[in-house]
């Protein structure tokens, strides 16, 4: 995303929080209670952050529906747009990342512009892009690198583990300065980050196969050392003691391979969550990044507040995001406020009742309704490709269906 070092973010600077004395662990307190416990009145206001989002797709044959190393073809082809376009770490790959957006429909026409782009440079190609979390079809082992000595370097030093970055997630970006503040902020997000993998979960099939789990891209990321929900970190020194352990140990070759599902951007003023597979449609992907932003707008002002974040282990947090994974939005969450399994989509209204507070004064209260109740008639993104299977068992129906609604959105999902 470098329209963000571009531009410096329009938020202004919030107190740090109050943390426990040495930076250790936060100090428990019980009951744990959701982020917005305490009404949104009373807490100082703050204004909506500037945003983006960065979808990565996979590419297909067009005709096999298998995926295939041509992703320097599609960029090759692919005109200019507000959106920048680039490769992955291997051909099977390619990733749009959107500019700094204030709005929502702002972002909204920016990520349809970039797949409508990278659909027709596929078709020229006689290729398509699919907006899954894992591929469907093809084999993707020891995928072939995209240029670049960096990439070659993280080969050599992980071995097959390279076959883990051989997946599509959605990654929000959300301006924040202040790195104390933002590190507070990634505190509070820790336990609404399952519930935002079960909304998102795209990636029930790979390599020919029902992997038994709504995310299998979630199981696949989280094999490296780096990667996962992230620790409590009460400072910023606590933030650069973990990373340089991470370093010296070799689980990292640089700091940008901290690949927590919520981190500090290394070269960017954000805050980056990094939990979601690729979203099926650009109505998905806005949906998840202005929830994202909602939650995030809330704990900037619970943390000028100087609210503590609930104090959530990382076993309960490990739990909940493996159940997560594995059932998606149809099934049980682990809700991590009561060690309760219920309803996933009951933990989705939580979430979504927390972020309200934050969201945009331009309509985004109802555009999230909306997008949801048409979200609950079609189901997620791995329901939909499974269905598209149990029709008549057939993997290419389930390509078929992430072709049409890659480009075409949620109009096209329960054709």
């Amino acid at each position: 995303m470098e329209e963000f070092s571009r531009r410096r973010q329009d938020q202004p600077r919030l107190p740090s929080p109050a943390m426990p004395a040495g930076g250790g662990e936060p100090q428990p307190h019980h009951p744990v209670v959701p982020l917005a416990a305490r009404s949104p009145d009373e807490l100082p206001h703050a204004a909506a952050p500037t945003f983006g989002v960065e979808e990565e797709f996979f590419v297909v044959d067009a005709d096999t529906r298998q995926a295939t190393a041509q992703a320097p073809e599609v960029l090759a082809a692919a005109r200019p747009t507000g959106s920048e376009l680039c490769a992955e770490i291997t051909r099977f790959q390619v990733e749009a990342a959107s500019p700094v957006c204030q709005t929502a429909p702002e972002l909204s026409t920016h990520v349809a512009s970039a797949r409508r782009t990278l659909t027709e440079a596929a078709a020229e190609r006689a290729l398509a892009v699919v907006a899954t979390g894992t591929a469907v079809l093809g084999d993707v082992g020891s995928a072939p690198l995209s240029e670049g000595r960096r990439y070659r370097a993280i080969a050599e030093r992980f071995g097959a583990l390279r076959d883990a970055h051989v997946v599509c997630g959605c990654h929000v970006h959300v301006g924040i300065a202040d790195r104390e503040v933002a590190l507070a902020v990634a505190n509070h997000l820790r336990p609404w980050l399952p519930t935002l993998l079960a909304l998102t979960a795209n990636s029930p099939f790979r390599r020919g196969r029902d992997t038994g789990h709504a995310s299998w891209r979630s199981i696949i990321w989280a094999r490296l050392p780096s990667a996962g929900p992230p620790p409590w970190l009460g400072s910023v020194a606590e933030h650069e003691r973990a990373v340089t352990e991470m370093l010296r140990t070799g689980a990292i070759l640089d700091r940008r391979m901290v690949y927590w599902d919520v981190r500090l951007s290394e070269h960017l003023p954000t805050l980056e969550i990094r939990v979601g597979d690729v979203a099926g449609t650009a109505e998905e992907a806005v949906l998840f990044a202005v929830l994202v932003r909602g939650l995030v707008t809330v704990a900037l002002a619970q943390v000028a507040a100087g609210d503590p974040a609930p104090p959530l282990s990382d076993r309960s947090l490990r739990l909940a995001m493996w159940r997560a994974a594995r059932d998606g939005l149809e099934g049980h969450a682990l809700d991590p406020f009561s060690a309760d399994l219920v309803p996933a989509r009951r933990q989705l209204d939580r979430l979504v009742e927390a972020a309200m507070p934050g969201l945009g004064a331009d309509g985004e209260g109802e555009l999230v309704e909306r997008l949801l109740l048409r979200l609950f008639s079609v189901g997620s993104g791995a329901h939909r490709q499974r269905a598209a299977y149990a029709r008549r068992g057939r993997l290419t129906d389930v390509l078929d269906l992430l072709v049409r609604q890659t480009t075409h959105g949620l109009d096209a999902a329960d054709l």
